[in-house]
């Protein structure tokens, strides 16, 4: 009995130098400060079905106004993996078939509303003055997928950081009102899920928000929401090429966002492998209340300074393109 314990050491030296190397990060990166505890047990209550997704947007740009976002952690970077890996998790729960179907019957309508806006924006941005590669990343957030559209379309036109950031805090500023206010008026003027789902995709910027929105009004318009929007997704690469010739950047090169191809393959993955739907199911359901997570993050990045910074001028152009292409597609659907 005396050699057991000898002969596992080994394993008991390993697990407390573990536990003692978990400490230390702890202490040192993720808690550096009292208020440090308060932010991260919020951020475990996001992922109880107690919290919705406009009530954790909520609950992090209030800890972010009263500062108690940790300073060791990147909240940003954590946010957008985990929003990658949330909508792999969601292609698991989406029908292949049906999924393309949505795919093809939208279209049109995704064309028309991705090149409409930049056309639009490129009028607009004259009309108010709008700094130039701005006022473009400003219109191809409002496109395409917001943040992820703008990350791709900047280094194409070699923006620097200080307009890239104005862009992306107009955008950010847009999306949490609309995860806010579209679910509301999607009630009130008794949408379906699929004509929900549809409106979301198209009118909202970003992934996180369009799938909080979709969520909250119901799995179908999730469903829809989430397909048509990494459909429109796609169309980053394109519009990012187009966008150095019309800058006249040569050599210019961007790719489809990993997590998007994930997405798919899930998808196709569920498709070929039927028998373990129940499976599949749970982790739906896992990446819809980690999506909710994600969205306290992207709140917590909201900062008094960066809605300063974004300025009147490119945020007027911001809600002139949101309203139009979200007036204009309500219509479409509604009538």
């Amino acid at each position: 009995m005396a050699v057991k314990p000898q002969r596992n050491h080994w394993k008991n030296d390993i697990i407390r130098a573990l536990l003692m190397a978990g400490k230390q990060i702890l202490l040192s990166r993720v808690v550096q400060r009292p208020s440090d505890w308060g932010f991260w047990l919020v951020a475990l209550l996001c992922l109880l079905p107690l919290v919705n997704s406009p009530m954790a947007l909520m609950f992090g740009l209030v800890l972010a106004t009263v500062g108690w976002v940790p300073q060791g952690v990147s909240v940003s970077a954590l946010a957008k993996k985990l929003l990658g890996w949330s909508i792999i998790g969601l292609g698991f729960g989406i029908q292949l078939e049906q999924a393309l179907q949505i795919s093809w019957d939208s279209l049109g309508l995704i064309l028309t509303t991705i090149f409409g806006t930049l056309a639009v924006g490129l009028l607009l941005a004259r009309l108010l003055k709008v700094e130039r590669t701005t006022g473009h990343l400003i219109a191809s957030g409002t496109a395409i997928c917001g943040g992820s559209a703008i990350a791709a379309v900047a280094p194409a036109i070699n923006a620097d950081d200080s307009k890239t950031s104005v862009a992306l805090a107009t955008v950010f500023v847009l999306n949490a009102i609309a995860l806010f206010i579209f679910p509301v008026i999607g009630h009130y003027l008794e949408l379906s899920q699929h004509q929900f789902g549809l409106w979301a995709a198209i009118a909202i910027h970003d992934t996180s928000s369009v799938v909080g929105a979709a969520g909250a009004y119901g799995d179908e318009a999730l469903a829809v929401a989430t397909t048509v929007k990494l459909a429109r997704a796609l169309w980053i690469i394109p519009v990012a090429m187009l966008s150095a010739l019309w800058f006249q950047r040569k050599g210019a090169t961007t790719k489809v966002p990993t997590f998007i191809l994930l997405y798919v393959a899930a998808m196709i993955f569920a498709w070929a492998v039927p028998m373990a739907e129940p499976f599949y199911q749970l982790i739906f359901q896992g990446s819809k209340r980690l999506m909710v997570l994600c969205l306290f993050l992207i709140g917590a990045g909201i900062t008094l300074k960066k809605l300063q910074q974004a300025g009147r001028q490119p945020l007027l152009l911001g809600i002139s393109l949101w309203l139009l292409v979200s007036t204009t597609s309500l219509a479409y659907l509604w009538f």
